[in-house]
């Protein structure tokens, strides 16, 4: 592992409510640091980003080491506008640019052909694409148009760890790895953006996230969603391929009614283990455990969404031995629960049959 020299971690707090109109001391200095090639964590509306100078391979490569993330996992690069998103691909596709005017600023990625030069090569993985979004938050927002750079911001969390939705998630993973960090408050979405490939004939989802596949066919059409990697593969975006979001207890999860879970947790506290449950308010009295956390409501899947990783994060707090995890719908944004969970599982699903 990459040896990391320790900084002193600067905070800026910043209202979330930006005037476009307002110059904030706070976005300024820290986008002089990023054309300086230091490496700030910022609020977008999913997740804190951890951005840098998209063309400066020096900086990216800050990235990677206070992350310690796989070299062949690429990064997406954030832009303010859709003639900065022009300056790092080689083309935009007539569907990229139908979604771009439908979703951005928002919760969705493209993946495009890129632009020889515009972006560093340790950003795009080697590859002859970039991944593009524009996110849906003010302080984002100003902070690249100050910086006048495109961005390369991959979550800012270690590696494998789940994903910050506030600035303590950021400095519980990175203080001391990072130059700073901008404190907008809580995200809102909480899961990642949806990743979409139309660099080939069919728009193809890479990563399920804020904006669905039902919210993309309406706009386009047929989409596909791609399979899953095998460990020699090579990712074209991140969240594909690799264990992530976990927290430090194993994690399984339970495809089947409460009573299936309430099994399981007996049986593994007969064993004297300490166990956690991730459940939702509808069902956080229907189980006895060690520890019980609701994250958001069945009745509405965004509100699981948001709380997800910061759910996951508190179970770190409790010491407990393993967690068992509903199961979740996955239409609409329960698909990208879904994804996340797996991955925070490494792939462990009990279902009913099973036992």
């Amino acid at each position: 592992m990459e040896k990391v020299k320790r900084l002193e971690t600067r905070v800026w707090v910043v209202d979330n409510i930006v005037d476009k109109q307002q110059i904030y001391p706070q976005i300024q200095e820290a986008a002089e640091w990023l054309r300086a090639g230091e490496v700030i964590a910022f609020p977008t509306e999913t997740v804190y980003g951890l951005g840098a100078d998209a063309a400066n391979t020096a900086a990216v490569e800050k990235i990677f080491a206070a992350k310690g993330r796989p070299s062949d996992n690429p990064l997406i690069v954030h832009v303010a506008h859709i003639a900065q998103a022009e300056t790092v691909a080689a083309s935009i596709p007539p569907v990229a640019k139908t979604l771009m005017e439908r979703f951005w600023p928002g919760p969705l990625t493209l993946v495009l052909p890129k632009r020889t030069g515009a972006v560093s090569e340790r950003v795009t993985a080697g590859l002859p694409t970039v991944a593009v979004r524009m996110p849906d938050h003010p302080l984002a927002l100003a902070l690249i148009e100050a910086s006048g750079l495109a961005l390369a911001a991959p979550s800012a969390n270690r590696s494998g760890r789940p994903s910050p939705t506030t600035a303590a998630h950021v400095l519980a993973d990175l203080d001391g790895r990072i130059a700073g960090v901008i404190d907008g408050g809580p995200t809102g979405v909480g899961v990642e953006s949806t990743v979409l490939d139309c660099s080939g004939d069919v728009p193809m989802i890479l990563r399920p996230g804020g904006v669905t596949k039902e919210a993309l066919m309406e706009a386009i059409g047929r989409v596909e969603e791609a399979a899953a990697l095998g460990d020699e593969a090579a990712p074209k975006a991140p969240g594909m391929k690799y264990t992530h979001y976990a927290p430090n207890a194993p994690l399984w999860i339970v495809a089947g009614p409460p009573a299936l879970l309430q099994r399981l947790v007996d049986e593994s506290r007969s064993e004297g283990k300490t166990v956690g449950v991730l459940t939702t308010e509808e069902n956080r009295n229907r189980y006895i455990a060690d520890v019980v956390l609701p994250c958001g409501t069945r009745q509405a899947l965004e509100t699981v969404a948001s709380r997800l990783y910061d759910t996951l994060r508190r179970f770190d707090e409790t010491n407990v031995d393993l967690i068992y995890s509903e199961a979740f719908p996955e239409e609409g944004i329960g698909a990208a629960i879904m994804n996340r969970l797996r991955k925070a599982a490494g792939g462990r699903v009990i279902s009913e049959q099973q036992k």
